[in-house]
């Protein structure tokens, strides 16, 4: 079987024209899929793609908040406490000069397209990057189709933090998102030109706005709740959860009843469901003009989610729920598979560059994964790198170690404690995996400091 799959993935660096790439960002996706193992969300089209692709289980952001982890993907540069570091960070004012993914491949004869939520900020780097200025809809994320919503307001002036109107996919931006890459794919099918496609949808980032016939497709009162909604034992003070969704409507709703985390649950679903029906859209497109057979799909959640375990909801810390992604790789002629190797967001540009068979840039701190493409068994990184605000973050196989600016630890060891549930720092039996660990962020924030561009 691994003959095979390496005879397969040879064939691919022998065609005679370059390889397209269709890249599809998420945001807020936590692997909350089917194809993950989640058996309650319902997302056949994302599982269809994984079928006949490299799903890997130990993907990571560098860094979780939007801006600052497209910024790191983009740049294949690490974030630093000085560099990348909130969801306002751009490559353009971070690291000026710096190429960006899309900025190599339109170097290289490709036609670069955005088409929603790529860069965070639509701006940022865009002449060196796209082809045409970055589409986005006219309709906004906050944008509601139910008057109820409305009628009262957050400080922030938004609406509840939830509504399903009965309404058509294309009423909300990410069903116009999909429609506008599909008209694009039908434009490249025409001009036979090589492309790189980023295809960038916003939901299930708050607020849980989605047409009504998502919601429909779960039962609320059915609905698994997190079975640790308390705080880590023996954890820090410098932990602490997002707060981001308090800045909608909650319609008094207090946020350690289970009437909320039923709601919010809910709507993280619903949304899911409906993201996963958009790409399903554009990837049968994609499937039906052929173009499936020159194209490399990459499928990524730009920073995982806290759905009410330790009673977080949202990113923002070092936790495994907020900093694991979905990735999921399909390059055309390899089988399907899963991986369970470490890899990073800033992986993601030298992989695509060494498959398209373009030079990387200098600046390029991430590493090219395409040996574990080959091979899904092949061993990758010992330990991946992640931070937010005053915490720095080390994952291996079995462990995952923070270390706060204050010099307090957390120390969670995966094989026994899989949710984070329990601190073990202060355990004398764990000294020589947290010596271990602290020299090895030390390395990793060493290297991200000296970063070049």
């Amino acid at each position: 079987m691994r003959f095979i799959v390496c005879m397969l993935f040879v064939s691919f660096f022998l065609w005679a024209d370059k390889p397209n790439i269709l890249f599809i960002a998420v945001d807020d996706l936590r692997t909350e899929l089917n194809c993950y193992g989640d058996t309650q969300v319902k997302t056949p089209h994302i599982d269809k793609l994984a079928a006949d692709a490299i799903v890997f289980e130990r993907a990571y952001c560098n860094i979780p908040v939007c801006g600052a982890s497209r910024s790191s993907l983009m740049s294949g540069i690490y974030p630093t406490p000085k560099r990348y570091i909130t969801y306002t960070s751009q490559v353009q004012e971070d690291t000026p000069g710096a190429k960006t993914l899309p900025q190599v491949f339109r170097e290289n004869g490709y036609t670069a397209l955005s088409r929603g939520k790529i860069f965070h900020n639509p701006k940022d780097s865009a002449k060196a990057s796209w082809d045409e200025p970055a589409w986005k809809p006219k309709v906004g994320g906050l944008t509601w189709f139910d008057t109820e919503t409305g009628k009262a307001l957050s400080k922030k002036k938004r609406g509840r933090i939830y509504e399903l109107p009965d309404v058509a996919d294309n009423a909300y931006p990410d069903g116009q998102v999909a429609e506008k890459v599909i008209d694009d794919l039908r434009k490249f099918k025409e001009s036979g030109k090589p492309f790189f496609l980023a295809c960038g949808f916003i939901k299930p980032h708050m607020p849980f706005y989605a047409p009504k016939r998502y919601w429909d497709m779960y039962d609320r009162n059915a609905i698994k709740l997190a079975d640790n909604q308390y705080m880590p034992k023996n954890a820090p003070k410098s932990l602490k959860g997002s707060g981001e969704f308090r800045s909608y409507h909650l319609e008094n709703m207090d946020p350690n009843s289970e009437k909320f985390h039923r709601v919010m649950k809910h709507g993280y679903l619903a949304c899911v469901s409906y993201i996963d029906k958009l790409v399903g859209d554009v990837l049968n497109e994609l499937q039906k003009l052929e173009l499936d057979k020159n194209t490399i799909v990459v499928f990524w959640g730009d920073h995982g989610w806290h759905l009410g375990e330790h009673n977080f909801w949202g990113k923002h810390n070092t936790m495994h729920h907020s900093t694991q992604v979905p990735l999921i790789v399909k390059v055309p002629g390899t089988k399907g598979a899963k991986s369970s190797a470490l890899v990073e967001t800033v992986d993601i540009f030298p992989t695509l560059c060494e498959l398209a068979d373009l030079k990387i840039p200098s600046q390029v701190q991430g590493l090219s994964f395409t040996k574990v493409l080959k091979n899904p068994q092949e061993k990758f990184r010992d330990y991946i790198y992640s931070r937010f605000g005053p915490g720095d973050a080390i994952v291996s196989k079995n462990f995952s170690f923070t270390r706060y600016k204050d010099k307090t630890i957390m120390l969670y060891d995966h094989r026994k404690d899989p949710q984070e549930n329990v601190n073990v720092a202060g355990n004398p039996e764990y000294e020589s995996v947290i010596k271990l660990m602290q020299k090895q962020l030390d390395d990793a924030m060493a290297k991200a400091k000296a970063a070049k561009w």
